[in-house]
């Protein structure tokens, strides 16, 4: 990398891999995969070293049913290795699509995945508070009958569906931070801290434990933007832009938001904590430790929210 390069974290929602509910197998979820990367090498031809983390909501969910339905004769997948066993397949699913759009473009670039491991508090309220949605959305019917027979928390996810949800711990400390510096600024295209980071916590001989629980990505990321400094902290989502009164009459979208603003719409629960909520929070987060800049938009229109033609754009201050 030259000294001028500009250095962006990106981090690509679960949901936005899974493009409707014709297309959730993982080949689908390679192309949405695809897609996205073609973006984020426009970006890179641009002049951007990139970061990525990814979230793993629906995905980590699979996983589990998966291993709920075969639990009679395979013992079953404890949570934190869900996660770590997400972080290897789509880390591969962005490793090869990278590959691939190097070689067709030219570019002497290479990425790499990293199992990342995310230090929580094991006395954290979210613990006894479920509100992290994983797996498939589901009809109310079928979500409540699951909730009965498995022992599911299941709540309404922002009018789209049923799910279950799960503790979704606040990250205190990214475990694997100095490596994922180092293979950045050795130019690597670095996939970290998927689906939020494998959630541990430290026992009293300061050993490391798996939990079980789902650590939400947008607010690994937000400490991932801020640890490293980076110029810019990018979040994509399956909306080009925030929304106030979401999927009501009210509706109105946002071009811009400034870090008092956010605070007073997130204070005011404007925003879904299941979905949209974290991702407001981690944007927060960020201004609040001094970062620069930031934006939430889908894959779709990533290129041109760099060039401020769409996507919510999240400043410290109110734009002139």
């Amino acid at each position: 990398m030259t000294k001028d390069t500009r250095t962006a974290v990106i981090a690509v929602g679960g949901n936005s891999l899974i493009v409707d509910e014709f297309h959730q197998a993982i080949p689908d979820q390679y192309e949405a995969a695809v897609n996205t990367v073609k973006r984020i090498v426009d970006m890179m031809e641009a002049g951007w070293n990139i970061i990525i983390t990814h979230g793993s909501g629906p995905q980590v969910g699979y996983i589990l049913r998966r291993s709920e339905l075969a639990i009679e004769e395979v013992a079953p997948v404890p949570m934190d290795y869900a996660g770590a066993d997400i972080q290897g397949a789509v880390g591969y699913m962005f490793q090869r699509a990278f590959h691939n759009e190097f070689m067709k473009r030219g570019l002497s670039r290479q990425a790499v995945a990293m199992v990342s491991q995310v230090l929580v508090d094991h006395e954290d309220p979210a613990f006894k508070n479920p509100t992290k949605p994983i797996g498939p959305q589901l009809d109310e019917t079928t979500a409540q009958k699951r909730a009965d027979t498995l022992g599911w928390i299941v709540k309404d996810d922002a009018g789209r569906g049923w799910r279950r949800v799960v503790p979704s711990p606040a990250p205190r400390k990214i475990l694997e931070i100095e490596q994922i510096k180092l293979l950045s600024e050795q130019g690597f295209v670095v996939i970290a801290c998927g689906g939020g980071g494998i959630p541990v916590i430290e026992n009293e001989k300061n050993y490391l434990e798996g939990v079980e629980a789902v650590v939400d990505k947008d607010l690994t990321s937000s400490l991932l933007a801020t640890d490293l400094n980076v110029d810019i902290f990018i979040i994509t989502t399956s909306v080009d832009r925030v929304a106030v009164n979401y999927n009501t009459p009210e509706e109105e979208w946002l071009d811009s938001l400034s870090l008092d603003r956010a605070r007073e719409l997130y204070e005011a629960n404007q925003f879904d904590p299941g979905s949209m909520g974290p991702k407001i929070l981690a944007m927060i987060n960020y201004l609040e430790n001094g970062g620069a800049k930031g934006i939430i938009t889908n894959p779709d229109n990533l290129t041109r929210a760099l060039e401020d033609q769409s996507g919510t754009h999240f400043l410290a201050c109110a734009p002139q």
